[in-house]
């Protein structure tokens, strides 16, 4: 059983992912490029793991798309 503030493994993985394309390339990956790295095969699916990310305050966007998408602090 898993703790109810307990991120998946799905999660870290593309939390981990953003971290190491920003470290790389100083922006934000897009969705295709996180859905790739993890092993995802449709944007919706990587789209909807970034809203409950977004949704826990672990990261954030400036704008609609994406591709804005920022680590919190």
């Amino acid at each position: 059983m898993t703790r109810p503030d307990a991120l998946s493994s799905r999660q870290e993985a593309i939390l981990a992912t953003i971290r190491d394309w920003i470290a790389e390339t100083v922006e934000s990956p897009s969705v295709r490029q996180i859905g790739e790295r993890v092993g995802l095969s449709t944007t919706s699916s990587v789209a909807y793991q970034l809203g409950r990310l977004e949704a826990r305050g672990l990261i954030s966007r400036t704008g609609h798309r994406w591709h804005s998408c920022r680590l919190s602090t």
